[in-house]
């Protein structure tokens, strides 16, 4: 099927930018179940419930596949907004997308709040730096990454919170996708 002849399914989502002191931010090592070997690195997060608030189905997908407990509030507002594409499972998603900066000391990932389709289509995960990530030769969504954590790490204060210098303003995602919908 060319692209002009797919139907997307529309979704909303939320993610999390989990950095901890050392200034690495926690990605998931997954794949798309109908392409095995399309395999990519991903920031926690996911779709959200109807009319459900983004930093709270952030909270809560954070919640679910890190063990991380955090209240909305503790989010913040939104960093980033993106718009992408992708397929998983052979279903086509367009979805708009926030993006939240979490700052933590360091944190041990627990997946013990994995669905099914996680625990079947994410095979690890990892603390990278953004310059481990360029380095890498891997493929990370969004590809935007690396350029954003530096524009939001260089903007934090000490105490890790977003300066209100407009580093958190959002902007408009590549619209590449690739993203676990999970």
């Amino acid at each position: 099927m060319n692209s002009s002849n797919r139907v997307y399914t529309p979704r909303r989502g939320a993610r999390v930018l989990v950095v901890d002191a050392a200034g690495r931010v926690l990605l998931f090592h997954g794949f798309d179940p109908a392409r095995p070997e399309h395999r990519y690195w991903f920031t926690p997060g996911g779709g959200l419930d109807p009319a459900e608030p983004s930093a709270e189905g952030a909270a809560r997908e954070l919640a679910e596949e890190t063990g991380l407990r955090v209240s909305p509030s503790e989010l913040g507002e939104s960093v980033w907004f993106d718009r992408t594409e992708f397929s998983f499972d052979g279903v086509w998603y367009r979805q708009e997308q926030d993006f939240f900066l979490l700052r933590v000391p360091s944190w041990e990932v627990d997946t013990a709040g994995f669905t099914d389709i996680e625990r079947g289509s994410i095979a690890g995960h990892r603390w990278w730096t953004p310059a481990e990530l360029v380095a890498s030769g891997e493929r990370y969504y969004p590809p935007e990454l690396p350029a954003l954590l530096d524009r939001l790490l260089s903007a934090a204060d000490p105490s890790g919170a977003a300066a209100s210098s407009g580093a958190a303003a959002s902007s408009a995602g590549s619209g590449r996708g690739g993203d676990v919908p999970c």
